[in-house]
């Protein structure tokens, strides 16, 4: 399952608290139609389907069909010239 970095949920935090959104409210990962791009957004709750990243401090919802996809990723989030980005690498094989 994706693992999200401390970093990123903070992140995820402070933008839903931004919004005044509700609990629920999260980051959704989703692929865009033609299954070649990961589409990011911030939802006020998560679809029925979707699959909450366990142990996570902010919610980080993926969508079932993009679950495969993300495996064995871990979601970060760093400062770009645009504001926030997320990037995805590979997780780190456990010992």
């Amino acid at each position: 399952m994706l693992t999200v970095t401390e970093n990123a949920q903070a992140v995820v935090k402070g933008l839903t608290s931004e919004q005044g959104m509700p609990e629920t409210a999260g980051l959704r990962l989703s692929l865009a139609e033609d299954q070649t791009q990961l589409q990011v957004a911030l939802v006020p709750q998560p679809e029925p389907t979707d699959q909450a990243v366990p142990s996570t401090q902010a919610p980080v919802y993926v969508a079932e069909d993009t679950v495969p996809a993300l495996a064995d990723q871990t979601l970060d989030a760093a400062q770009t010239a645009e504001g926030v980005g997320f990037t995805l690498q590979p997780q780190e094989p456990t010992a």
